[in-house]
C-alpha cells in the first residue's frame, strides 16, 4: 500500500473518512454502552474516580441487609415486650381478684354479745382498773389497745378497729349482735388483761355473751377461702410459665434480644466502634422480672399482697427496657435511611463521570454521518483530475 501514490486532495478527504469513521465507532459505543468513559484509556481520572465511589457505595448497600435484621430483631424484641406487658398486667389482676374475692366471703364471726346488754361505759360497769388492755394478734404480731376510764363500748369498737385496719372489723350488726370480722386467712386472736394484770374474759369487755367466754379467742378463715388463694395461686403460676415461653420465642435470626443476646449494628465499612451500635440484650424471664410462683397449697393473703409489689416493679422494667430499644430501633432506622441516601449519592456522582447524554451523542452522529456524505462527495471530485489523466491518455 505504501507504493501506490494518490493526489493530495484524495489523501486528505480520505484522511477525513477514516477521522469520521473512528469518531462515529466512539460515538456508537457510547449509545451501546451508554457510558461516555468505559475504560480508563477513555479517560483515566474520570473512569478510577467513578470506580472509587461505586465500590463505596456498594460497601454501603451490602451493609443495609445487617441494618434490616437488626431492625427486625427490635422490632420482634418490642412485640415480646408489649406481650410480657400484657401477660404481667393479666397477673396482676388475678392477685387483686383473688384478694378481693377472699375478703368478700363469709364473715369471720370471732365473737358476739348482745348489743342491747352493752354497758355504757367499761370502767364504770365493768370495774376494769385504770390501763385495762385489749390484745389483738394478727398475723402473729400483737398489738394493745389501753383503755381507760373514759372509754365506752363504742371507743373501745373504734380503737379495735384503728388497729385492725383492712384485716377485719368489730361492728354492731342490724340484729344487735356485735360481729367481729376477720378479713384474712390466718389467725386473729383477742385478749384482754386488766389494769391489776388479771385476766377478763371478751364477755368482761363488750357486757354479753361471747362464744366460748374466753380470754383470748381465734378465728380461723371461712370455708373456701385458703381454697380460693390456692386456684389464684395456680392460676398466677400459669401466667408465669407464659411470661417464660414468650420469652425464648421471642428470636429473629438467631438473635433474642429478651433472652440475654447481644446485637451490633454496622453502620460503615470500616466497621469501628464509632461507627456501629452495640444493642445490649436482657433476661426479661419470670426470674429476670424478680418474678417468683406462689405456693398452691396454703398461700395466704399477705403472699398475694407481696406479688403486687414485685408485678409493679415488673411493668416498670418492661417499660423501661422497651424505651431502651425504641430508642435503638429509632437509631438503626436513621442510619439505615442515610445510608441508602448516601449510596444514592455516590452512585449519582459516579454516573456524573462515566455516563453519555444519549441526546448529544445522537446528535453527534448525525452530524458525523453529514460530514461522511459530504467527505464522500469530496473524494469523489478530488479523483477527477486523475480520470481525465486517464482519459487524455486513451
Amino acid at each position: 500500500m505504501s507504493d501506490i501514490t494518490i493526489s493530495r486532495g484524495v489523501r486528505s478527504n480520505l484522511l477525513t473518512l477514516q477521522n469520521i469513521s473512528s469518531q462515529r465507532e466512539t460515538i456508537q459505543g457510547r449509545l451501546a454502552s451508554g457510558k461516555k468513559v468505559n475504560s480508563a484509556l477513555d479517560n483515566p481520572s474520570n473512569f478510577f474516580t467513578a470506580s472509587s465511589l461505586n465500590n463505596r457505595a456498594n460497601d454501603l448497600t451490602g451493609l443495609l441487609d445487617g441494618m434490616s435484621n437488626g431492625i427486625q430483631t427490635l422490632q420482634a424484641a418490642d412485640k415480646g415486650i408489649q406481650a410480657l406487658t400484657s401477660l404481667v398486667n393479666s397477673a396482676q389482676a388475678k392477685i387483686r381478684e383473688g384478694l378481693q374475692s377472699a375478703s368478700t366471703q363469709a364473715t369471720n364471726s370471732a365473737a358476739t354479745a348482745s348489743a342491747g346488754t352493752l354497758s355504757d361505759k367499761v370502767e364504770a360497769d365493768r370495774g376494769f382498773g385504770s390501763g385495762t388492755k385489749v390484745t389483738l394478734g394478727i398475723n402473729g404480731t400483737n398489738f394493745d389497745i389501753t383503755l381507760g376510764a373514759s372509754d365506752t363500748v363504742q371507743t373501745t369498737i373504734n380503737k379495735m378497729n384503728q388497729v385492725l385496719g383492712s384485716n377485719g372489723a368489730v361492728t354492731v350488726d342490724s340484729g344487735g349482735k356485735v360481729n367481729v370480722r376477720n378479713n384474712t386467712s390466718s389467725a386473729l386472736t383477742i385478749g384482754v388483761t386488766d389494769g391489776g394484770g388479771g385476766t377478763k374474759t371478751l364477755d368482761d369487755l363488750l357486757g354479753g355473751t361471747t362464744v366460748g367466754s374466753t380470754t383470748a379467742i381465734a378465728s380461723t378463715a371461712a370455708a373456701g377461702t385458703t381454697a380460693n388463694y390456692d386456684s389464684y395461686a395456680k392460676q398466677y403460676n400459669d401466667l408465669l410459665d407464659q411470661v417464660d415461653g414468650i420469652v425464648k420465642d421471642t428470636s429473629f435470626n438467631g438473635k433474642n434480644l429478651l433472652n440475654g443476646d447481644s446485637l451490633d449494628v454496622i453502620f460503615n465499612e470500616k466497621s469501628t466502634g464509632a461507627n456501629k451500635l452495640a444493642i445490649s440484650g436482657v433476661t426479661l424471664s419470670a426470674t429476670g422480672l424478680g418474678l417468683s410462683t406462689l405456693a398452691t397449697t396454703g398461700s395466704t393473703a399477705s403472699d398475694l399482697t407481696g406479688k403486687l409489689t414485685n408485678l409493679q416493679d415488673a411493668l416498670t422494667s418492661l417499660r423501661q427496657q422497651s424505651s431502651k430499644f425504641g430508642s435503638n430501633l429509632s437509631v438503626v432506622q436513621t442510619r439505615q435511611d442515610f445510608t441508602k441516601q448516601m449510596s444514592n449519592v455516590l452512585k449519582t456522582g459516579a454516573d456524573n463521570l462515566t455516563l453519555a447524554d444519549s441526546n448529544e451523542e445522537g446528535a453527534n452522529l448525525l452530524a458525523l454521518n453529514t460530514r461522511a456524505q459530504l467527505a464522500t462527495s469530496a473524494l469523489s471530485f478530488a479523483s477527477q483530475g486523475d480520470q481525465q489523466v486517464l482519459q487524455f491518455l486513451r
